[in-house]
């Protein structure tokens, strides 16, 4: 079947809130926040992409993640690159990308022991329409106050180096090792290549599209799933009907039809955009 529609998965979590995003019901008064929500693939099958959202109240960790040829040497299937579409933001919110000076690896350590990693990151404002390509390596943090889509390559190998004296556990060997703190640098993307058509992300690890209203049909590469993300609005895949806060795989050839005022995301593993 070409289009399915993925399970949602609310994870709760203490940096959660309790208001989320248009597509999401609230969290029930006296329960728990929420702080992530999940697209479950069918099955016990772990695909190449993961898609969530997250709805943070304060900041997340100081992390940092392993890329493939580390991750493999570890047993593990794959690293995590990641990326970010904010969809809102309060005014004084920020993300952490990048250090601001280079650090060796002693100086890295040192700096997540004794605290002073946090003001030694580079904390860049953020606001709703802004997006970020985190590479595995990159030593980072998601801040307070923002509501953002995430796509990555499907793994939760995650370093935490530094967490504002929480009682949780670090991994300062591992993190450490795999660590690249150098300032941030944000890789080229192609950009607006069409008028119903703009590239995010175009490799190395997946690329990302945006998509507006309108039909069009995609064809996907025998044995290449892609993600669908319907940002704002509705509309049908192979008449598979599809709203904001769903998430569908694609397969072969799909006709997507979107009403007006959508937004769509369109995210698949590979190096290179697929023929449109």
């Amino acid at each position: 079947m070409p289009a399915t529609m993925l399970e949602t998965h609310r994870v709760e979590k203490p940096w959660g809130r309790m208001d989320l995003w248009p597509g999401f019901p609230d969290p029930a008064p006296g329960s728990d926040p929420i702080g992530e929500v999940w697209f479950k693939s069918p099955g016990d099958s772990t695909p190449d992409l993961l898609v969530k959202y997250l709805f943070t109240s304060e900041k997340l960790s100081v992390q940092v993640h392993p890329n493939d040829a580390q991750a493999q040497a570890r047993g593990l299937p794959r690293g995590k690159d990641e990326c970010w579409v904010i969809l809102a933001a309060e005014p004084d919110s920020t993300i952490a990308l990048g250090t601001l000076q280079p650090m060796t690896h002693e100086e890295l350590r040192a700096a997540a022991e004794d605290g002073s990693i946090e003001h030694k990151l580079d904390w860049k404002p953020v606001k709703a329409g802004d997006f970020f390509y985190s590479a595995s390596g990159t030593v980072h943090a998601i801040g307070a106050g923002i509501t953002l889509i995430e796509i990555q390559q499907n793994s939760e190998t995650t370093y935490r180096l530094y967490d504002y004296g929480r009682p949780r556990e670090l991994h300062l060997d591992d993190g450490v090792a795999v660590a690249d703190a150098v300032p941030f640098v944000a890789p080229a993307a192609p950009g607006k290549v069409a008028e119903d058509r703009t590239i995010l992300v175009e490799g190395p690890k997946f690329v990302l599209e945006r998509w507006p209203a309108g039909s069009r049909t995609v064809t996907l590469p025998e044995g290449t799933t892609g993600w669908l993300v319907p940002v704002t609005g509705q509309g049908t895949a192979d008449g598979t009907p599809f709203k904001a806060g769903e998430c569908l795989t694609l397969t072969g050839t799909t006709r997507i039809e979107a009403a007006e005022g959508t937004d769509l995301l369109f995210a698949y593993p590979g190096s290179e955009r697929i023929q449109s």
